[in-house]
């Protein structure tokens, strides 16, 4: 037999041409210039103390000519402080931590089931065969309402736990930051399948007693990315509004919207949805930039609703027989792809060190000019990112974005910790993900942290942090009691 062929692909020395590759491209300037500051650094020492007083002497100095040239500095500069945006400081965040009395293990959840559709047991064996392979532990939680037999998703109940929620979260977050309501400026709830009149933010203030001329908006119907749509009105609202706090509160009720029918594109997310919420204080005012955690560096939103097929894929709508529900769309996973190769698109080269752009750019010419069947180069994001906050929409988009997007199972796991321990908390998921993060003492300062999110309509929204200082391990917080257990094995199907 023939020698086999050396593998090139792990090769040592590959792998430092690589890594000197990358340096030398995102280091180029510097590498351009600084022998140049060195060459002219060099003629300066050679010339004698008698040539440099004679040089600057013959140099003319005109009044006129200096006050211009000072008026100009200070003219530009001026100029670029004023257009210059504002920092937007991630002070801190509290997530709420629901009761063990909510909690809804494999065994009641199947029990359950099993009384409400009674008359469809191929519905209760969809439901399991869901469950078996959806990610979840035992320790997710579903309100009150959802516990009766059958449920009773009222409006009393819906706003119990909505109050509950929100207010447990804002509360955490009072104590956790020192802030005051009346020093709340700006104020952001977003809830896409629950809004009632008055809204969930006139709620908040009612009970809290905020100001009269507070900035108050809620948001709802835009899914699970609505919690990253929140954070990007709240940054342009604090580029207008000097010295502001703003406080975005993000969740989902799940009690109005528990699916009681047999179609089974509906009774998917009753699968996966749990209880959940987050109250977040951003800040740009100056005096937060020591205690903050981290800093809003970049929001990338992109909405494909003009695509029919994406606008339909999570659809509430009614059944046959009348019963509302939110419908999941097989084509889901591919729309969803499709929003997240779009919105990288954009994000990357705001991210994305130059080696790796570079990199992209040669693959792209060289298919449309030589070979279109080349293999597109999908840039490295871990160059860019330390961390990745996935939304825990489920087992199957964590997957498909870890494959996609070339990441290790270190870099999926807040994701995949988050859905097993607290379930879909839709937009409050990726702050239960931070948590962890921190939970576990990972956050350093200068981290990169991305967060990527779904929603229907359909969307994909990113939002890109730098932690602010290196944070401590928080003796409070949702994983408080568990993060000791973490990570833990999750298999492919958990036979009930």
């Amino acid at each position: 037999m023939p020698p086999a062929s050396p593998d090139f692909s792990s090769s040592v020395k590959l792998k430092y041409v690589k890594l000197g590759y990358q340096y030398v491209v995102d280091h180029f300037l510097t590498l351009l210039l600084v022998p140049v500051m060195v060459g002219i650094l060099i003629e300066v020492v050679r010339l004698g103390p008698k040539e440099i007083v004679h040089l600057w002497n013959s140099l003319h100095f005109d009044l006129i000519q200096i006050l211009c040239s000072s008026f100009f500095i200070i003219f530009v500069a001026t100029v670029y402080f004023m257009s210059k945006p504002r920092c937007i400081y991630l002070v801190d965040y509290a997530c709420y931590k629901p009761p063990v009395t909510c909690r809804v293990p494999f065994a009641t959840f199947m029990e359950h089931s099993r009384l409400i559709l009674s008359n469809n047991p191929k519905s209760v064996e969809f439901q399991m065969r869901i469950l078996e392979r959806s990610g979840l532990g035992e320790e997710t939680c579903l309100p009150p309402a959802i516990h009766y037999i059958p449920p009773k998703p009222t409006m009393e109940a819906s706003r119990g736990e909505a109050e509950v929620v929100i207010f447990s979260a804002m509360d955490s977050l009072f104590k956790k930051t020192g802030l005051k309501p009346k020093d709340i400026d700006i104020l952001i709830v977003n809830c896409s399948l629950f809004s009632p009149t008055p809204s969930l933010s006139a709620m908040v203030i009612n009970k809290y007693k905020l100001r009269s001329n507070i900035k108050s908006f809620n948001l709802s119907g835009m899914g699970c990315s609505a919690g990253l749509i929140s954070i990007d009105l709240a940054r342009d609202l604090l580029q207008v509004h000097p010295n502001s706090n703003a406080v975005v509160v993000s969740t989902e009720i799940i009690t109005p919207n528990y699916y009681q029918g047999k179609e089974r594109a509906m009774l998917l997310p009753n699968c996966l949805f749990r209880m959940g919420g987050a109250a977040i204080l951003l800040s740009n005012r100056r005096s937060e930039r020591r205690r903050a955690k981290y800093r809003l560096v970049h929001v990338v939103r992109t909405h494909k609703g003009a695509d029919d097929k994406a606008y339909r894929c999570v659809f509430e709508e009614e059944d046959k027989e009348g019963k509302v529900g939110i419908s999941l769309s097989k084509d889901l996973m591919a729309i969803a792809g499709e929003a997240l190769k779009s919105n990288i698109t954009t994000i990357g080269p705001l991210v994305l060190p130059g080696s790796e752009q570079l990199l992209f750019l040669l693959t792209l010419i060289g298919r449309k000019i030589f070979n279109p069947k080349w293999k597109p180069y999908i840039p490295d994001f871990k160059l860019a990112f330390e961390h990745f906050c996935i939304h825990a929409g489920g087992r199957a988009v964590i997957d498909e974005l870890q494959k996609n997007l070339q990441l290790s199972a270190e870099h999926v796991e807040a994701s995949r910790m988050t859905l097993h321990r607290f379930g879909n908390t839709s937009s409050s998921s990726l702050w239960y993900e931070m948590s962890y993060l921190e939970a576990k003492g990972m956050m350093k300062k200068g981290d990169r942290i991305w967060q990527i999110a779904f929603g229907s309509g359909f969307k994909c929204n990113s939002a890109v942090w730098k932690c602010n200082r290196t944070i401590k391990t928080p003796t409070d917080g949702p994983w408080e009691d568990c993060i000791h257990r973490y990570p833990v094995h999750i298999p492919e199907v958990v036979k009930l």
